[in-house]
């Protein structure tokens, strides 16, 4: 008899795109977690489209399986076929967003927490006009990060300027495109002494217009953002994924074995210092 002949069923795991790391290491740590505890993983990627989404939930339905792990696309609006799921009581888990005013289970990491903490490290280090570079901000996740921008400037008493936010149309977004446009926000924004993205895309577009900046006005502008964008001069807040998909397996197995009481779980993150601040901070101590 084949080891797969000992498969409890099959898990679906639903996501909008394999584009970024963060997503990448969500289908390699829910893999290992969905086959360790006896199950097979398949994947449909969504490519941010509702109906898509739609259609892999039906299609999963189909195929029987067991429960599902959904990673919502980027729209504002709730998809109809998600909210089914939950009033079916079918089991399922909601990863890196959730919904709100809605009983359901779900999986993220602590963006505003993450976020308050990296904006108060620029606050303590004097910096006040501190960009923030997002996409519209139409979900959960840039909510809550938008949150924490604005609470660290809230419990030092000091004034957001939000003419310093510079807003992206998620479609608008590209390698193309957005470096340009980046760098003319920060040359007709003078004053801006620190930014900080939303992810890792906008971090690597807006380190290359800092650099533009620096050869031609050696104006010097200090960037930090959420996850890793593969630089080694940037400080950035990092997910812990691997604990992220520990325990979204584990809230879909216990739904799967009778148990229903919906709750949300947020995982912690850490601020990881850039080479240059570590080596800095190694210096003066």
């Amino acid at each position: 008899m084949s080891k797969s002949d000992h498969s409890k069923g099959l898990i679906g795991f639903i996501l909008p795109s394999m584009k970024t790391k963060i997503e990448q290491e969500f289908v390699n740590y829910i893999e290992k977690y969905v086959s360790k505890n006896g199950y097979h993983l398949i994947i449909k990627i969504t490519r941010e489209s509702q109906f898509e989404e739609a259609d892999a939930i039906k299609m999963f339905r189909k195929l029987d399986v067991k429960g599902m792990i959904i990673f919502p696309t980027e729209k504002e609006t709730y998809n109809e076929a998600v909210l089914r799921l939950t009033l079916d009581k079918f089991p399922m888990v909601l990863i890196d967003r959730f919904m709100v005013n809605i009983s359901t289970y779900s999986v993220t990491s602590e963006n505003e927490a993450g976020t308050f903490e990296a904006v108060s490290y620029l606050l303590d280090k004097g910096h006040t006009n501190i960009g923030l570079i997002s996409p519209v901000i139409t979900n959960t996740v840039t909510d809550e990060r938008a949150k924490g921008f604005e609470k660290a400037f809230f419990q030092r008493g000091i004034t957001i300027n939000k003419n310093l936010w510079f807003i992206l149309n998620i479609n608008e977004i590209s390698a193309s495109r957005t470096p340009k446009r980046i760098l003319e926000f920060l040359l007709a924004n003078p004053e801006i002494t620190a930014v900080f993205t939303m992810n890792a895309e906008l971090a690597r577009y807006t380190h290359i217009a800092i650099d533009s900046i620096k050869k031609r006005f050696s104006r010097d502008i200090e960037l930090l953002t959420f996850d890793s964008p593969g630089l080694s001069d940037v400080t950035y807040i990092q997910q812990d994924i691997a604990q992220c998909s520990k325990k979204t397996v584990e809230l879909l197995l216990e739904q799967i074995d009778g148990k229903y009481d919906p709750k949300r779980i947020y995982v912690p993150v850490e601020l990881k210092m850039s080479e240059n601040e570590t080596l800095l901070l190694t210096e003066l101590t």
